[in-house]
């Protein structure tokens, strides 16, 4: 099945870098989707990971030297929001990343990208043996910081709840006139602070887990107050939680970069011209290399 920045490519609608539709491993439905709150004039959130040229990612190959003359601009993502396609009656926001970028910000917990590799499998939209094997691999990417950046967000978002003042005629605006505060700012904070409890306790995430509880903020249900005293209550218990989790505290990088070896390893072949590996890297790359073979000759 074509990819959805592939298929859109095709019909005019957005302009992606021409190496993009067709190198595409993984796309998948964020929002309001992903966490199963969404109504019927939700708009589509795209976010996937691609592989750019070999030479993109290793620069050497092609004669440049870091830091020395004139540098050609890594690719790192592709964003375009606001696109409507008529025929399928919706508009879509689509963000696209090199796998180089998408394995790094997975690393550090971005709630994002952390979620888009959680999705419920309805939400996948396109995805190759590559993205197959990353998303395999998800559980790889949890560790306790994810505390620490989704309580930020959660914080962000609490503020800005109590703060932000929406754009005059916006259908936020007369949320807020009619609730007195921004449901949807209280329902991110419900949901990120919910996530790291999740990922603290069980080493897990269902995106879908608090939707019936998230529903009930988007309708209006609750107070500022009771957010504001969930949220205060919340933090504390999570606070236990981090103590006491058996998750580990840092991200494994040394296991991811083997991950991502495997992965680039799988999309371009050999990398024995790319970079110098240290022997249990060549070992995991050559025995990739003979499943692949294999599977060739089936």
């Amino acid at each position: 099945m074509p990819s959805t920045v592939d298929r859109l490519a095709k019909r005019g609608l957005i302009t992606p870098p021409g190496f993009l539709a067709c190198n595409v491993h993984y796309e998948t439905m964020m929002g309001s989707v992903a966490y199963g709150v969404a109504g019927d004039a939700s708009d589509c959130d795209i976010y996937g990971f691609c592989t750019p040229p070999k030479d993109m990612l290793f620069p050497h190959l092609r004669g440049e030297i870091p830091g020395f003359g004139r540098q050609v601009k890594r690719f790192e993502q592709y964003q375009q929001h606001g696109i409507v396609d008529k025929d399928a009656a919706k508009t879509y926001d689509i963000s696209v990343y090199s796998i180089v970028k998408y394995f790094q910000l997975c690393m550090e917990n971005n709630p994002n990208m952390i979620d888009s590799l959680f999705v419920p499998q309805r939400c996948i939209v396109h995805i190759t043996q590559l993205g197959q094997h990353v998303r395999e691999h998800r559980h790889l990417f949890l560790h306790k910081g994810s505390f620490h950046k989704l309580k930020g967000y959660a914080y962000s978002q609490l503020h800005k709840m109590r703060t932000k003042t929406p754009r005059a005629g916006s259908k936020r605006a007369a949320a807020v006139r009619e609730h007195g505060f921004d449901l949807k700012f209280a329902y991110h904070v419900v949901r990120l602070l919910s996530q790291a409890e999740q990922i603290l306790e069980e080493g897990d995430l269902d995106l879908e887990r608090n939707r019936e509880q998230l529903k009930a903020i988007r309708r209006g249900e609750v107070t500022c107050d009771d957010i504001i005293k969930w949220a205060s209550d919340k933090e504390l218990q999570l606070e236990m939680l981090y103590r006491d989790s058996a998750l580990r505290h840092s991200p494994p990088e040394d296991e991811i970069k083997q991950l991502l070896l495997e992965c680039l390893e799988m999309h371009y072949g050999s990398l024995d011209q790319c970079l110098v590996l240290e022997d249990r890297y060549k070992e995991a790359l050559r025995k990739i290399g003979d499943i692949i073979a294999a599977q060739k000759d089936l």
